[in-house]
């Protein structure tokens, strides 16, 4: 079944060409990633699909399949501000997920005993309860719990995950993500990696996850230079694919080349190309002179600056505390950094990994305990919001504010403007105002700013988020190469597999574990320990049932004793039966309701009690 079909589609933004007479089809039980450079036009691609921007050409035609249901995830959703976190979340015209909304707020306000029980009946009428266990899980996967919190008030990444939760609670059979795992902890994409593997689900989306694109798609579509390339298969199958057409091109291109420069002395020799002949071969050398010169070429930054000299002290960490009211980030660490480290930090949403970082940095003093920063270190520091630019600033401006050059090895110097060559920013785009660029654009501005001021401490921040998969890739190649310590915070699995040496692991309560070896390394052993605590607990509890039913010397007074407390447990059973089926009864009082719940807790317990004196008799 077709989903999606785009017809001759064109989008420019003044001389700016996004996409020129492209076509795309999603048929049923695709998972199609779209990959490009930032500022190719990759979001602006999927407002169009999703009905938010106009496209150009006569003949262009976006249909979407009416009869499925699809939703989009945007980079930056809205809500209504009259929401707190718990209605933007389960807004839906759904009669089930309406009747978990109405029975979750009923819960936030138990004193209402009334408004409790007519959403318990509409639960049961509606068999909404597979929902309301659904709703459930997301919420807790997704760390969603502050249920009563203004939206208003939630941070960019709270809403990412509010609408995530919201579209995945919906249902749909089509789903279009704009970088879907940005703001979410690495728990959390492995999580919802899992979810959107079901076949069930046909995908479109932006990501720069490349575990993800490897794991959940099976195709990825390429948008270079205004045309879609289609690769079928994941992650892997897309660069093997893709260096065999670079290659094909390449031999393409210097044909066209050769053929290029022949015309081209051939039409400075000619007259004024008199005749039909004539004039058809100069038409012949445009076609071509425009063929070669739209050939794509891969360029990478190539990053060779000459960090500060380090000193043999360069960051001491002494018994350090920090806590927040009753929540401690950190409980007597000690931990001396050495030169040429590299180290990721890891933990759920909310433990305090940005927090541990700006006490590295003495943005925030400890409680107790000392951090001693070497006399030669210098950090650079990238964080999530630290991107506050004059949008009115051309972008040689921004750079050359922080220095007109920096030293490369062997006493050369690189200046502001081939630095930004080399960050894939061309001269006439580094003309360009900041308010022009993309959001990919801009964090790489950022990142080039970071490094202009020649650091030779990295501490990064969630530095992959918006980045392009090309960026992504040159990005490692300098921090592996990066003469200087490197530690940080990204939910990107992939890039902290291939820079991180080991891993400080925040747990939560102030423990902070140091880890030797890699995110991937780390997540399988906790698997693996998992595991084996589950067969741990299978295996004390056959024992305990083993224990239960060996038979044991027992006299006659303990036997009719025996006799008499399952007897007595056999009637408590049945009568806590009839209370729990007296609940159905729709006409019941908030007073009846409260005298019933207290005979259930009483025999529950009196059940509990019979039971381990039973228990004690057959010991």
């Amino acid at each position: 079944m077709n989903y999606l079909s785009l017809e001759n589609i064109t989008k420019t933004y003044g001389e700016k060409v996004l996409f020129d007479n492209l076509s795309l089809q999603v048929t049923k039980g695709q998972k199609i990633a779209l990959i490009a450079k930032n500022g190719s036009g990759k979001s602006t691609l999927l407002r169009v699909v999703g009905g938010m921007e106009g496209v150009e050409g006569e003949n262009a035609k976006v249909w979407m399949n009416k009869s499925i249901r699809s939703a989009f995830l945007e980079q930056e959703p809205e809500f209504s501000d009259r929401h707190n976190l718990l209605e933007a979340t389960l807004d839906s015209d759904d009669p089930q997920l309406s009747a978990v909304r109405k029975y979750r707020l009923a819960l936030l306000h138990p004193d209402d005993e009334q408004a409790l029980q007519l959403a318990l009946q509409d639960l049961d009428a509606l068999k909404a309860w597979d929902m309301e266990a659904k709703v459930q899980e997301i919420l807790f996967r997704l760390n969603l719990s502050d249920f009563e919190k203004p939206v208003s008030l939630l941070s960019g990444g709270q809403k990412k995950r509010v609408a995530l939760a919201r579209i995945l609670l919906s249902e749909p059979e089509f789903i279009i993500l704009d970088e879907p795992t940005n703001h979410l902890d690495l728990e959390m994409v492995e999580w919802l990696e899992d979810y959107l593997k079901k076949g069930n689900i046909t995908l479109l989306m932006v990501t720069h996850d490349r575990y993800f694109l490897e794991r959940v798609c099976n195709q990825i579509i390429e948008l270079d230079l205004g045309k879609l390339y289609k690769y079928s298969g994941n992650y892997a199958d897309y660069l093997e694919k893709k260096a065999l057409r670079i290659e094909t091109e390449g031999a393409e291109w210097e044909k066209n080349k050769k053929l290029l420069q022949r015309e081209l002395a051939w039409v400075k020799r000619s007259p004024q190309a008199r005749t039909t002949k004539a004039k058809s071969r100069v038409d012949a050398f445009f076609d071509l002179k425009d063929k070669v010169g739209k050939n794509r070429v891969e360029t990478e930054m190539q990053i060779d600056i000459k960090g500060q000299r380090m000193g043999k002290k360069v960051l001491e960490l002494h018994n350090v505390s920090k806590a927040f009211d009753k929540k401690i980030i950190l409980d007597g660490f000690s931990y001396k950094f050495k030169p040429m480290e590299r180290v990721g930090i890891v933990g759920p949403n909310g433990v305090g990994k940005t927090t541990f970082i700006n006490l590295l940095t003495s943005n925030i003093r400890p409680d107790s305990g000392k951090v001693i920063l070497g006399e030669n270190t210098v950090f650079g520091y990238y964080t999530q919001d630290g991107m506050q630019w004059v949008e009115d600033k051309r972008v040689i401006d921004v750079i050359q504010d922080i220095a007109e050059y920096i030293p490369l090895e062997k006493g050369l110097k690189l200046s502001a403007t081939q630095l930004l060559e080399r960050f894939l920013f061309s001269r006439k785009q580094q003309q360009v105002y900041v308010s022009q660029l993309s959001g990919g654009e801009k964090r790489r501005l950022y990142l080039l700013s970071i490094i202009m001021k020649n650091p030779n401490f990295l501490i990064l921040d969630e530095p992959t988020n918006d980045l392009d998969i090309l960026t992504l890739n040159v990005l490692e190649d300098f921090l592996m190469e990066f003469p200087g310590c490197v530690i940080m915070v990204s939910h990107d699995r992939y890039f902290m597999d291939k820079i991180v040496d080991h891993l400080f692991v925040l747990e939560g309560d102030g423990q902070c574990i140091d880890f030797n070896g890699d995110y991937s390394e780390y997540r399988q052993l906790a698997k693996e320990k998992l595991q084996i605590l589950k067969r741990e607990e299978k295996v004390v509890a056959q024992q305990s049932k083993e224990v239960v039913q060996k038979p044991s010397l027992i006299t006659f007074e303990q036997r009719k004793e025996i006799n008499k407390v399952e007897k007595e447990i056999s009637k408590l059973e049945e009568k806590k039966k009839q209370i729990t089926n007296a609940f159905d009864d729709p006409l019941l009082t908030p007073e009846k309701i409260q005298t019933l719940s207290k005979e259930l807790n009483d025999i529950s317990q009196l059940i509990e009690e019979k039971e381990l004196h039973w228990l004690s008799l057959n010991g």
